[in-house]
């Protein structure tokens, strides 16, 4: 069965990992042009193109739907693959697959639809997640579902950890759609619940900034949630730095939200309720560093404000 693949991010390479290694006919891979990166700010390709080049896979990059819908057409694949590809599929591509195109989408549908489903779940503090293998339509993750996993989401989960643990859960609940329609086997669809549907708004980089004045359950989801990007930020002496990670911990006393509780051997925050020990910090052009050997550098006393 001829498969083109789209994808553009880390969390796209289990599943083309998996189409490689089950022996699918792969006659191309879609995935984002290069963009600058790091500091220098230059062009680098995305990892599902680094990968394929690897294999031997050609790689296209088209630059909007329109162009996607050409390169599709000339490919003329039986279905269509989309794993966090990051651009809009036009509904004239989505009908030349004879069996469509197919998404692996990291939440369980209708929770979550949209671009950033998986730090929202931490945000919320949702105590599970999953992946669903949902069949493309005009909508927005809008279409009906042909397979679930359900998985826990842990106490210590960052988005980076959670989505490595998705993606390859994504690529194993993919394969047994595809072989069941390469087979030519029935694969039952179900329409998405009318109700229970949440949007997952795309990450923005303001959003890291913390504000103590919050629950400090709340700033704890937000860490965890916003690793690796865009990060959480606070100041410390007037410069902006990095949290790690940070846990809960009981508030010895009334204080201000962003008052300096501890400083050895976590740095404990007041926050808007309770208190948060936060265990790695990050100053500018610095690596991350535990909270003692950060506090070496930039001293703080009992009573210190931050923020």
């Amino acid at each position: 069965m001829r498969t083109v693949f789209a994808g553009t991010p880390l969390f796209a390479l289990p599943a083309l990992e998996a189409l490689v290694k089950a022996g699918y006919d792969i006659p191309g891979v879609l995935t984002q042009p290069d963009r600058p990166a790091g500091r220098g700010r230059r062009l680098t390709p995305s990892a599902v193109k680094t990968r394929a080049s690897v294999l031997g896979i050609p790689v296209y990059t088209p630059e909007d739907g329109a162009q996607a819908e050409t390169v599709v057409r000339a490919l003329a694949p039986d279905v269509v693959v989309v794993v966090a590809y990051g651009l809009l599929l036009p509904s004239s591509l989505l009908a030349i697959p004879a069996h469509g195109c197919l998404n692996i989408h990291a939440s369980l549908l209708p929770r979550w639809r949209g671009a950033a489903p998986i730090a929202r779940a931490i945000e919320a503090g949702d105590a599970e997640t999953g992946v669903t293998i949902m069949r493309l339509d005009a909508g927005l993750d809008t279409g009906p579902m042909l397979a679930r996993a359900v998985l826990a989401i842990g106490p210590s989960d960052t988005s980076e950890r959670l989505a490595d643990r998705l993606a390859h859960v994504g690529a194993e609940t993919l394969l047994p759609v595809l072989d069941a329609l390469r087979q030519g086997r029935p694969v039952k669809e179900i329409a998405q619940p009318p109700t229970g549907a949440t949007y997952a708004r795309k990450l923005r980089k303001d959003e890291g900034v913390i504000d103590w004045r919050r629950d400090a359950l709340a700033l704890e989801r937000q860490i965890r949630a916003f690793t690796p990007w865009p990060g959480v930020r606070t100041l410390i002496g007037g410069a902006p730095v990095k949290i790690g990670a940070g846990h809960l911990v009981d508030a010895p006393g009334a204080a201000e939200p962003g008052a300096v509780l501890e400083v050895r051997p976590e740095l404990v925050i007041a926050t808007g309720h309770g208190a948060l020990a936060v265990s790695s910090l990050q100053a500018a052009n610095a690596r991350m560093q535990p909270a003692g050997v950060f506090l070496q550098a930039h001293p703080l006393r009992i009573g210190d404000r931050i923020g």
